[in-house]
C-alpha cells in the first residue's frame, strides 16, 4: 500500500544537537511500531509528523501534501503525547468534548461520550482529570485524539500508567484502527506489546533510521547473526556429538533438558536435526528458535550501531 506519511532526507537539530539525521521512510495504513533507545529521536520524529516541529532540512508529506503549505491536513492528524497534556480542571467528558468541538463536530458531546465508553471511562466521565490516575488520563488523551476520526494517529508511549486490563483494551483499539485503514504510529518501551499490535516496525538509533520491516524480515536480513535454537531431547549428549560436526552449526551447548545451538544455516539445521535424531533413536520434544522475538532483533540492531 502507498505511504500516507513520507519523509525524504529529513533532519532536525536544536542548536548543536542533532535529534533526527537524514531520515527517509514512510508510514502506510496499519499499525507501525516506532522503536529506539532513549534519545534515539523517536519523539522528535513524531512531533515532525504531527507538525509540532518543522524539519531543519528535507521534505515531508502527509496525505500527499506538505503540511507546512497546506495546514488543512492537520485536521486529519491526532497525537497522544507522552507528557501530560490535559486540562486538570475539566472533566473527562468536557475535555474530549472540547477536542470534538475544536474539530468542528456538530454532535461533540455525543461523540465524546461514545469515545469515553470505548476506552472504559464512561462511569468516570464526570470526574476532573486532575483526580484521575496516570493510566486514566492516558485513556482520556486517547479518547480526545480519536474523537475527530483522524486518518493519521501518532501515539507516544500511550500505555504508560495503564494496568494490564487497560493496556490490553488500548492495544485492541489500536489494532482495530489499523485494520480499519488508519495510519497508526505507536512508540512503546514494552517491546512485547509493540509486537502484539504492530504489523511493521521502524527502529531508530542515534537519530538515524536503523531498520524498517517486519520482525521476521529484519531478523532474516541479519545474516551476520547466527540463529539460536533450543532443542528439548532425551539424548542431548549423543545428539550433540552428531550435530557439532555439521557445517552450519557454530556451537552446541548441552543443558539438563536438551541443547542450545548456534547455527548460520537454520534451513540446513532444520533438515539434518530430525534425521540425526532418528539415527540414534533420540526423541525430540521441542525445537524452538530463541532469538526470533522483537526484543532479540532490537538488541541486535542497537548493538550493531
Amino acid at each position: 500500500m502507498s505511504n500516507v506519511v513520507e519523509l525524504f532526507e529529513v533532519s532536525k537539530w536544536f542548536g548543536q544537537k542533532v535529534a533526527v539525521s537524514e531520515v527517509t521512510l514512510g508510514f502506510g495504513p496499519g499499525v507501525t511500531g516506532l522503536l529506539g533507545p532513549n534519545g534515539a529521536g523517536k519523539t522528535t520524529l513524531m512531533r515532525l509528523v504531527t507538525g509540532l516541529q518543522v524539519p531543519s532540512q528535507g521534505k515531508m508529506t502527509v496525505l500527499g501534501v506538505d503540511p507546512r503549505k497546506d495546514t488543512k491536513v492537520y485536521s486529519k492528524i491526532s497525537m497522544v503525547p507522552e507528557d501530560e497534556a490535559v486540562y486538570e480542571n475539566l472533566t473527562a467528558l468536557e475535555f474530549v468534548e472540547l477536542n470534538a468541538s475544536l474539530s468542528g463536530l456538530k454532535n461533540a458531546k455525543a461523540a465524546a461520550a461514545d469515545l469515553l465508553e470505548e476506552v472504559g471511562l464512561s462511569e468516570d466521565r464526570d470526574r476532573r482529570l486532575g483526580d484521575y490516575s496516570k493510566g486514566m488520563r492516558q485513556r482520556a488523551k486517547v479518547a480526545g485524539a480519536l474523537v475527530s476520526d483522524p486518518e493519521v494517529i501518532v501515539l507516544d508511549e500511550p500505555l504508560n500508567g495503564a494496568d494490564p486490563i487497560q493496556r490490553a483494551r488500548l492495544i485492541e483499539i489500536f489494532v482495530a484502527l489499523g485494520k480499519a485503514g488508519k495510519t497508526v504510529v505507536v512508540s512503546s518501551h514494552v517491546l512485547a506489546e509493540v509486537e502484539r499490535m504492530a504489523e511493521q516496525l521502524v527502529a531508530m538509533v542515534d537519530g538515524r533510521l536503523a531498520a524498517q520491516g517486519t520482525v521476521d524480515s529484519l531478523r532474516a536480513a541479519m545474516t551476520d547473526k547466527p540463529r539460536l535454537v533450543t532443542v528439548a531431547t532425551d539424548r542431548p549428549r549423543d545428539l550433540a556429538g552428531l550435530l557439532v560436526v555439521h557445517h552450519g552449526v557454530q556451537s552446541v551447548e548441552v543443558t539438563p533438558t536438551g541443547l542450545r545451538l548456534s547455527s548460520v544455516d537454520p534451513v540446513g539445521l532444520a533438515m539434518v536435526l530430525p534425521a540425526q535424531a532418528r539415527q540414534i533413536g533420540a526423541r525430540l520434544t521441542s525445537v524452538v528458535p530463541s532469538d526470533e522475538s522483537l526484543e532479540s532483533v532490537f538488541r541486535y540492531l542497537v548493538e550493531s550501531r
